[in-house]
């Protein structure tokens, strides 16, 4: 005969229960499924054996998280030891998740079921739980789920906060968006003071030095040899400065008054500071990848690699899509409208930004856009999954697509897949040691800081304490005013 046990988990502990007198768990189903709303009859079926309480809201998170993450937790391990029979055949355990279902058969090995029966009876506990266990209320058990609910999200929410690629979405997202206005507003520019300065848009190209160059110069008829200094500064080439001042004595351009050429000059201000800060936005970009992505942003650079973890909603999705999924990612359009009208399917996506598509010959784009899809979806996953990432892995596999595009071009060989992997397990285990050892040193510092910081404080306040029992000390010694009598 196998007796037939479930274990619940609830926010006050690990309830273990048995059922009464059951031959055939599938018999069981109708009966369970009509006498679940009902107190009385769910008590002729179940009862409980074994309840194990939390001892802290702490205790109760790790045991939460251990459970989603299908880990048998030491406390769940000692009870189902403790109170289920020694003869494990004979004992067919139910469980709500298939996942800790799993970890129990493999470290106990206990035969574990799920779904049907099991379900409407933990439907049950669930509803008549607070009955089952003594000393415990309705509303106690509402408050132990609501505080645990509130401490498993917070502490969902600050995991992995040094690898969180929020900040990567926001930040490439904000990058695009500055990019587009920049080029409105520099256009925009270009024409308000090309009115007055016509010739100076056929000698400076870049939308940044332009603006640069209209708030400095303003009236071009106040330009001389004195600012030719200052404007190849600015260009950064004397040739162009040069030009700039010759072009500006013999310029086509209508005269302007003083409070348009204000309104210009403070325009291209707000243009200059909207490149600026584009610029520090792209450094604190590079400076996110290095941490979250360093291996994919060794392989095909910051930007793309950003667009792509953006586009697919964070690196843990990237991961997960397979090689074919990252070749066409961001041409979703164009790969439904070639299904429906049956014709040819995209080659690439967000990966045609890549260096690579664009030096692989017109034959070659297809296969190496498809090689550096493979070699891109390899280089998310280890930077998802690895403890410690470095971009050492990015790096190997930049350079086997390196050799792969030699290979389409010149017919040189490229090195096995293999070989390359076993350079990079020597050179990222050194480098995790590395990173490991400056973490530490970090760890050290700022404890020291902290101690210091500590026994600082503690001085001062014995200072300010001893200074204090002073003045009480002098006070008392001070005789009382004339006229003044001490009444007992």
């Amino acid at each position: 005969m196998v007796l037939l046990h479930v274990l619940f988990e609830h926010a006050v502990g690990y309830a273990l229960l048995a059922l009464k007198e059951v031959e055939e768990i599938s018999l069981l189903l109708p009966q369970v499924e009509e006498c679940v709303l009902n107190l009385g009859k769910f008590h002729n079926i179940v009862r409980l054996v074994a309840f194990c309480p939390f001892s802290s809201s702490q205790v109760a998170l790790e045991n939460a998280n251990a459970v989603s993450e299908g880990v048998v937790h030491e406390d769940l391990r000692l009870l189902l030891e403790t109170h289920l029979p020694s003869k494990k055949k004979k004992v067919l355990l139910g469980v709500g998740d298939p996942k800790i279902g799993a970890a129990i058969q493999e470290e106990l090995g206990y035969n574990c079921q799920t779904g049907g029966v099991i379900a409407e009876i933990l439907r049950g506990v669930r509803l008549h739980f607070h009955n089952l266990v003594k000393g415990l209320t309705d509303l106690s058990a509402c408050k132990a789920q609501l505080g645990l609910g509130h401490s498993y999200s917070r502490a969902k929410v600050k995991f992995n906060v040094n690898r969180v690629d929020n900040m990567i979405i926001q930040s490439i997202s904000l990058l695009d968006q500055l990019d587009k206005d920049i080029n409105t507003f520099s256009m925009r520019v270009r024409e308000w003071y090309g009115y007055h300065f016509p010739e100076l848009v056929k000698i400076i190209n870049d939308n940044a030095t332009y603006c640069r160059l209209a708030q400095f110069i303003g009236n071009r008829r106040e330009l001389n040899e004195e600012k030719l200094e200052k404007l190849e500064e600015l260009t950064m080439d004397a040739a162009k400065a040069k030009a700039i001042l010759d072009a500006s004595r013999s310029s086509m351009g209508m005269d302007i008054s003083a409070i348009d050429l204000i309104n210009i000059e403070s325009f291209s201000s707000r243009v200059v500071s909207l490149s600026e800060y584009r610029q520090s936005l792209h450094t604190y970009l590079r400076s996110k990848m290095s941490q979250v992505a360093p291996s994919l942003s060794a392989l095909i650079g910051e930007a793309v690699g950003a667009r792509l973890i953006a586009h697919a909603g964070s690196l843990t999705n990237l991961a997960k899509y397979p090689a074919s999924t990252v070749q066409i990612l961001g041409a979703e359009k164009a790969l439904f409208r070639a299904l429906k009208t049956r014709g040819n399917t995209p080659k690439y996506g967000l990966i045609f930004h890549s260096t690579f598509i664009g030096r692989a010959a017109a034959k070659n784009k297809g296969r190496i856009s498809r090689y550096l899809a493979n070699k891109c979806s390899i280089a998310s996953r280890i930077d998802c999954f690895s403890e410690v990432p470095t971009s050492v892995f990015g790096e190997k596999l930049r350079e086997q697509v390196e050799e792969r595009l030699s290979f389409y071009e010149t017919g040189e060989i490229p090195r096995k897949n293999l070989d390359v992997m076993k350079e990079a397990m020597v050179q990222a285990e050194e480098a995790a040691a590395e990173i490991t050892r400056k973490l530490e040193k970090q760890e050290k510092k700022r404890l020291k800081k902290e101690k210091k910081r500590l026994a600082a404080i503690a001085l001062a306040s014995s200072e300010n304490s001893s200074s204090t029992l002073e003045e009480c000390e002098v006070s008392s010694r001070q005789p009382l005013p004339l006229g003044e009598d001490l009444k007992p």
